[in-house]
């Protein structure tokens, strides 16, 4: 059960779009919860079609029970593309286009569904809908992860991440470009009040911190920065905002940027050093992948 007061911040809003926003549900979703009488607006069930709330409203939310979770099934026919292995750790360079763990809208279809074939012991290390995920790159967004074997590795890691102590280098390709050479944006991003599907900078989101770096400014045939990016927290989109923030949102990202111009069809952006403590070991680990081919033809038309 879920009991809010309306806040000025939605005063007019549609009654189904606050639901949505307060459950973090769908709005089909919300449709099926006022269809079955979980929703109520102070005390009452709606009765219009449509129903906006006012400040000081009260909204109850009625939630059904929760189905116990089952995990992702192993699909063999996702290709995987592992580049070190060992007893604890899987270094996967992901693709493009390749969802990280299943979510809504991809079931079986995932870089999770493909590793399970290979590794099935990972079935039982971390979060049963994402398991052995230590950390994960959008869809469009290329480079490495890693994948924990063992829940000893899974903790290990996912501590390492949270205190710091592990090295994510991100390559992005920019329109336009930040004043400076180098810096740290240091800006908190919460979920877009606007656009529930994108985040956004914003006072009272969760504190995130990216390093950058000017590699290579261009000109010609347009203004564009290539730019390294160090990862100090993690937050969803991280990269993608706070460079779009300073002035340099990555190329191709249409959410955050402008119109894919140049035809890449993808958010220009590469994971391209990973580092970090063995977890078993103690040795300190560093991976490296090479831009893909679609990333070089891009910076080459710059050149």
């Amino acid at each position: 059960m879920i009991v809010e007061e309306i806040p000025p911040s939605l005063d007019g809003e549609r009654l189904d779009r606050v639901a949505a926003l307060i459950t973090g549900w769908s709005r089909t979703a919300v449709k099926t919860l006022l269809a079955d009488g979980r929703v109520l607006l102070n005390g009452s069930l709606p009765t219009e079609r449509v129903v906006r709330v006012a400040v000081g409203d009260e909204i109850t939310i009625d939630l059904p029970p929760k189905a116990a979770p089952s995990g992702p099934e192993p699909v063999d026919s996702i290709e995987v593309p592992v580049v070190f292995e060992d007893h604890h750790i899987i270094i996967v360079n992901k693709p493009a286009g390749l969802v990280v763990h299943p979510g809504p809208g991809h079931v079986d279809d995932t870089l999770v569904n493909g590793l399970l074939v290979r590794y099935p012991e990972i079935a039982s290390v971390g979060q049963i809908e994402r398991p052995g995920i230590v950390h994960r790159l959008d869809r469009d967004t290329t480079g490495l992860l890693v994948v924990a074997r063992t829940n000893t590795a899974y903790e290990a890691l996912v501590g390492a991440l949270s205190t710091h102590e592990v090295t994510r280098r991100y390559v992005a390709l920019c329109w336009g470009g930040p004043e400076n050479e180098r810096g740290v944006v240091d800006a908190p991003i919460g979920r877009s009040r606007r656009t529930r599907t994108k985040m956004a900078v914003a006072h009272d989101g969760k504190p995130a911190r990216t390093h950058y770096e000017v590699r290579t400014r261009y000109t010609d045939p347009a203004v564009a920065t290539l730019m390294d990016c160090q990862l100090e927290t993690g937050r969803t989109h991280q990269i993608r905002v706070h460079l779009a923030a300073v002035g340099a949102p990555v190329i191709g990202d249409e959410v955050y940027g402008r119109p894919d111009r140049l035809g890449v069809g993808r958010v220009l952006l590469h994971a391209a050093e990973l580092g970090f403590e063995h977890p078993s070991t103690g040795e300190l680990v560093r991976f490296e992948s090479p831009w893909p081919d679609d990333f070089t033809t891009a910076v080459d038309r710059f050149k």
